[in-house]
């Protein structure tokens, strides 16, 4: 009984600061800037990767960020950022590349200001030291990727290898196909406990953000799955949009995974207000 009040406290302080804050709205704000900010991050990425010599990467980072998007959303989006991957740009530091870093940083800071909400601190370090992290967020996620893709290509070489000289291996060469998402949602977890640890403002351990990460992914899954089966069995977005249907279902998709992620803030600052209250009741 005891648990089930203290889920219900934590719950209700979760969704009432998310009510109050203007969590929807800021909802609507990182779900636009995750859009503005998903083409440059990429167009940097690519850049990078071209300058590096991994020319092959824009197929890559396409599977890595919309593999774990349902298909009716991803599928639209993904053919029009290949488009955009494919163009060849000149050198590395250029104009347009580096503005496309410095857009990708504000999805970066996004983040950060939702997550200083949900968490409920005032972040007092410095804007040049803020935005210097953005980057840096954004040129270590580039080379994550970068590091990702070579293993992507690697890999079916490898099982290629292991599966002529290894005959016990051969039934379980069609796991293999599984690595590309495997890895996909590797990324995603490995992003989330990057960004609820080091991005707002204050200090928490891995202890303190592992609940609102779980319930995290798991928002996302269902949410996700809800909003494809209602893309394929009710949604009107193409005769009501038309050409435009596309842009405004990846919006409407991810103002969901913004409210989730959001919520996901919320609910690690709503469980370690309620320790410290017990903490202090104890005491």
């Amino acid at each position: 009984m005891r648990n089930i009040v203290a889920a219900k406290r934590i719950l209700s302080d979760a969704m009432g600061h998310f009510n109050t804050d203007d969590g929807w709205s800021m909802s609507s704000h990182l779900a636009i800037s995750a859009l503005m900010a998903l083409f440059p991050f990429l167009i940097f990425a690519t850049a990078l990767a071209s300058f590096l010599g991994a020319d092959a990467f824009a197929d890559t980072a396409v599977h890595l960020v919309f593999d774990t998007w349902p298909p009716q959303i991803a599928e639209p989006i993904a053919k029009e950022v290949r488009n955009v991957l494919t163009v060849q740009r000149g050198d590395f530091l250029t104009v347009s590349v580096i503005a496309a870093a410095f857009f990708a940083s504000n999805g970066i800071e996004a983040l950060r200001t939702s997550l200083n909400r949900a968490y409920r601190v005032a972040d007092s370090r410095s804007i040049i030291f803020r935005r210097v992290q953005s980057f840096a967020f954004v040129f270590v996620a580039t080379l994550g990727f970068l590091a990702i893709s070579v293993l992507l290509v690697l890999a079916p070489l490898i099982a290629d290898i292991a599966e002529r000289n290894l005959s016990w291996i051969g039934p379980y060469m069609g796991t293999i196909t599984l690595w590309r998402y495997v890895i996909a949602s590797g990324v995603i977890v490995f992003g989330l406990f990057a960004v609820h640890l080091w991005l707002p403002a204050g200090h928490r351990s891995f202890g303190d953000v592992i609940p609102g990460i779980v319930f995290t992914l798991i928002a996302w899954l269902a949410g996700s799955s809800i909003f494809a089966a209602y893309l394929r069995q009710f949604s009107t977005y193409v005769s009501t949009y038309a050409g435009l249907a596309s842009v405004m279902i990846a919006v409407i998709f991810l103002y969901i995974i913004s409210a989730l992620f959001i919520l996901g803030g919320e609910f690690n600052a709503a469980i370690k207000r309620y320790l410290d209250a017990r903490s202090r009741i104890a005491g």
